[in-house]
């Protein structure tokens, strides 16, 4: 096929998908004269809002025509052949697998590298600590209703993970083909086609939920075995190498590979790993708060008079802000038209996380709004002192926020200026169960508020109205990453050999996508060494 990247449509001409084939078709022809496609793909589209009196999409598509050379002669730097892009299955090893291998975690890294193995025959055995979809949703809509904490309830752990209760974002860094085997499975799976394309895909809550279990099925299908309510409880270690596992602290199972995709929420779990002898290493991650604004204010901001056309979707933000002490403080995990979820995942703790469902039709937009915190401001050397850290100052927020899951709250107004809130304004908090109006400084390090702050004031420079007095805090998110990183080799095994640590629990991705990457690369390392069983 051929590709041609820069192609641009008027937001009037791309107001829906026959809309866009029609006016690409139309583009390259009047630019190019191309004619006679025979088949055309939209590959990427991405929002050009840098001029917010000409707002326009932008595509790179994918074509195949008759005469392919007729079309590469015209020496066009936006056009070429389209590049190989298929994920292409690796060669199983010759060593014997004499137990199944174990997949520890159903969120990212675990599904995928899952149904990865699944497809390969090795009919790998997943084990989650949580629950099944349905059944975490009910529990969780019992603690909000009750505020009776069980661990079960918490939307950190279960099938789909921390993931399927924050929107299905799909945005990444890393350029990897894996990443598009990722997002065709999802497709595959019922998530909208579009995801295949635009430039920040994201599935949505409501609709992942249900992808997640069509995924589960089809491992189920091939020969894998999805075990809820099932955890960890022991490694049984001979000689630094793995030979078995016990879970529910009762069964023991037999096996000589794990592939350890715990999330970054795992703490049971990092104490076990630590006291079992793996080499951990410490690691910064960030701190803050979730931030709402009316979605409106986004929208007038980054598309000007265009922001009610039919052919624009909740807008985004993304910001950083580097201040002379050397924090920086970002935007992480932006969810337009979207809601601030309770995180809790221990009895006597409040997290913070958003959420968005697919269309992002709520009336408030919100992100974390975090702090870069270091090695350097634990309270300890231990190895989980950042997990300690994160814990206390979880615990501190339960603690003033009323002791009954209330998140923490403040307006940006009265946060700027170190005044108590005592009433919502024109913005109205999405998290439930409740907040209690608190004083961050109370909360907060120093180093936090104080760079927050600080953020706040540029970031409204680049978003008018971004500190807005009414903007709503709510506290405190702690989960932007894992607060350790177990320490593996080139071939994805770690110090205790047979166990395979990936994902974001395990210190190696940031965010649904780059996680479910680092499971497929650990599967293929497990394919690369072993023989199927079928």
């Amino acid at each position: 096929m051929i590709r041609v990247t820069e192609v641009k449509l008027s937001l009037d001409e791309a107001v829906n998908f026959e809309s866009e084939l029609k006016n690409i078709k139309k583009y390259l022809k009047n630019k190019y004269r191309i004619d006679n496609i025979k088949e055309l793909i939209i590959f990427k589209k991405a929002i050009d809002a840098r001029k917010k009196n000409s707002i326009s999409f932008v595509y790179t598509v994918d074509f195949s025509i008759e005469d392919e050379k007729k079309v590469i002669r015209l020496k066009d730097k936006h056009i070429s052949y389209t590049p190989n892009l298929k994920y292409e299955d690796i060669s199983s090893g010759e060593k014997v697998l004499k137990d199944r291998p174990i997949v520890v975690g159903f969120g990212p890294s675990g599904i995928f590298a899952a149904l990865l193995l699944a497809k390969r025959g090795y009919n790998p055995l997943i084990i989650e600590m949580g629950l099944d979809i349905d059944s975490r949703d009910e529990r969780f809509l019992d603690f909000i209703a009750s505020r009776n904490f069980e661990k079960k309830s918490s939307i950190q752990f279960g099938e789909g993970g921390a993931g399927t209760y924050s929107d299905g974002k799909l945005t990444t860094s890393i350029n990897d083909l894996r990443c598009r085997f990722v997002i065709e499975n999802l497709v595959n799976h019922g998530a909208n086609p579009e995801i295949m394309y635009v430039n920040k895909p994201h599935v949505g809550t409501d609709k992942l939920k249900e992808v997640i279990k069509s995924i589960r099925k089809e491992i189920i299908g091939y020969g894998g075995e999805v075990r809820f309510d099932c955890q960890l409880t022991d490694f049984i270690i001979e000689n630094n190498r793995l030979i078995g596992i016990e879970i529910n602290n009762s069964e023991i199972i037999k096996t000589n590979v794990v592939l350890l995709g715990i999330g970054h929420s795992s703490r049971n779990t990092f104490e076990l790993i630590n006291n079992k002898g793996f080499v951990l290493t410490r690691k910064p991650f960030a701190v803050g708060v979730r931030i709402e604004h009316p979605q409106s204010l986004i929208n007038e901001s980054q598309y000007g008079s265009f922001s009610n056309h039919p052919s624009l979707k909740a807008a985004d933000y993304k910001l950083s802000y580097h201040d002379k002490s050397g924090r920086s403080a970002y935007t992480f995990c932006m969810c337009p038209g979207g809601y601030v979820m309770c995180g809790t995942s221990e009895e006597g703790g409040v997290v913070t996380n958003g959420m968005s469902k697919s269309k992002r039709d709520n009336v408030n937009a919100n992100s974390a709004l975090l702090v870069n915190v270091t090695t350097d401001d634990f309270t300890s050397d231990h190895v989980l002192a950042g997990m300690y850290f994160q814990r206390q100052l979880e615990q501190m927020a339960f603690d003033i926020g009323g002791k009954n899951y209330n998140a923490p709250s403040q307006l940006v107004g009265d946060f700027l200026n170190d005044r108590l809130s005592n009433k919502l304004g024109s913005v109205l908090s999405t998290y439930r169960p409740g907040i209690t109006f608190v004083d961050f400084n109370k909360l907060l390090p120093k180093f936090i508020t104080n760079t927050l702050k600080k953020a706040l004031l540029d970031f409204n420079n680049k978003i008018k109205g971004f500190a807005m007095d009414d903007a709503v805090l709510t506290g405190i998110e702690t989960r932007s990453s894992s607060p350790i990183r177990i320490v593996r080799d080139e071939d994805f095994e770690a110090t205790i050999k047979g166990v395979f640590p990936m994902g974001e629990g395990a210190g190696y991705a940031g965010g649904i996508m780059s996680s479910a990457v680092d499971g497929i690369k650990t599967a293929e390392a497990i394919i690369k060494k072993f023989k199927p069983f079928s």
